[in-house]
């Protein structure tokens, strides 16, 4: 597996740049020291600390082996001693062998090579000692982000795949509630009405036609959405005849944005049956839809009876609705509840978002 600072090149550049700051630490080291020149100070340090890096990098492979969470304390105690031994060992031979090549041709006399070389070989082990511990805790933190952004990635995959489960859960429980409402409405005209329950099947077949093609998908053009509406109203109005009326209100930029499919259906649907159903005299049923900014607003609106009995929940169809838009947009949609002793109105606010086709 390769190294992550080698998949790319700026943190391998970083990477190299800290290196060559050691180099020049070491260099100072060696001038003020061991008052060596300036240029064969640098000369001597920054090859060496430039190996080191490289040579640290190795490291990773080990902490990928020996996870500190995880290994047993002697193991990981007995791992690490060995790798640093051998390393600082390989280091400091390298940096001996690397003095020796600088000093030979100048003026240096023999004893005094000696006496460098052993001055400089403390030196050396020192610094690769805490050069490669250093290099080993980075990529111990280095591993444990990796971990951390691999355990956030499967988080949000399971957040997703979550989500995804819930909504094809809703939209399964949608269609048979509507559908259970419509064999009931068509078993009540059977007896008193035969072309009218005849017509409504037509309309059903249509229906469940469509939204069975639009249910696979996760978004729609709200012009689909609207197009449902209207035909269950239509079924609807078989029913009620002209006690049921309907209107609607659609901004045309409207209409090419993205909702959920079948998210106007139940709201049409409890507006029947929770309102217009309760009326003797019937009343109308309001659609609308409007984009106000980043969003977009729907809006359905239905009379209902004064004198009608407090309400003990939202009902399956509001509960289906709102559920279906906090796992589809979270908390960039919502939805406004406004009713008094006539009217009841539900408003839905979206992100507004082109359908993508």
């Amino acid at each position: 597996m390769l190294h992550p600072l080698l998949r790319d090149r700026r943190p391998l550049f970083v990477y190299l740049l800290v290196w060559v700051a050691v180099g020049l630490l070491l260099a100072a080291v060696v001038v003020y020291g061991g008052r060596a020149p300036l240029v064969w100070a640098i000369t001597f340090a920054l090859p060496l600390a430039v190996l080191l890096g490289f040579q640290s990098l190795g490291s990773w492979y080990l902490v990928r082996v020996l996870p500190a969470e995880t290994t047993p304390p002697l193991r990981l105690a007995a791992a690490w001693g060995t790798a640093t031994a051998l390393s600082v060992a390989i280091w400091v031979s390298a940096g001996l062998l690397w003095t020796s090549f600088l000093l030979r041709g100048t003026s240096v006399t023999e004893l005094r090579r000696g006496e460098i070389l052993a001055s400089t070989a403390p030196l050396l082990a020192v610094v690769g000692f805490l050069g490669f511990a250093a290099a080993v805790l980075v990529h111990y933190l280095l591993e444990a982000f990796e971990r951390s952004r691999a355990a956030e990635r499967r988080a949000l995959e399971l957040a997703v795949a979550a989500r995804e489960a819930e909504l094809r859960s809703l939209k399964a429980q949608l269609d048979p509630h509507f559908l259970f409402n419509s064999l009931n409405s068509v078993a009540a005209l059977i007896g008193t009405d035969a072309p009218a329950a005849r017509r409504m099947c037509f309309l059903m077949a249509g229906f469940f036609r469509k939204s069975l093609g639009l249910g696979r998908r996760d978004l729609i053009p709200l012009a689909e959405e609207i197009y449902l509406a209207e035909t269950f109203l239509a079924i609807e109005e078989v029913r009620f005849g002209d006690r049921l009326k309907a209107r609607f209100e659609i901004d045309e930029q409207a209409l090419s944005l993205a909702v959920p499919p079948l998210l106007l259906q139940p709201l049409v649907e409890n507006a029947v049956h929770h309102g217009v159903a309760h009326l003797i005299e019937g009343g109308e049923i309001r659609v609308g839809a409007r984009r106000r900014g980043a969003h977009l607003e729907l809006e359905v609106d239905n009379p209902c009876d004064p004198d009608r009995p407090a309400s003990r929940g939202p009902g399956v169809g509001l509960a289906n609705v709102k559920a279906r838009i906090e796992a589809t947009f979270q908390h960039r949609a919502a939805v406004e509840i406004e009713q008094d002793s006539a009217r009841f109105r539900v408003r839905l606010l979206l992100p507004a978002q082109p359908a993508v086709s």
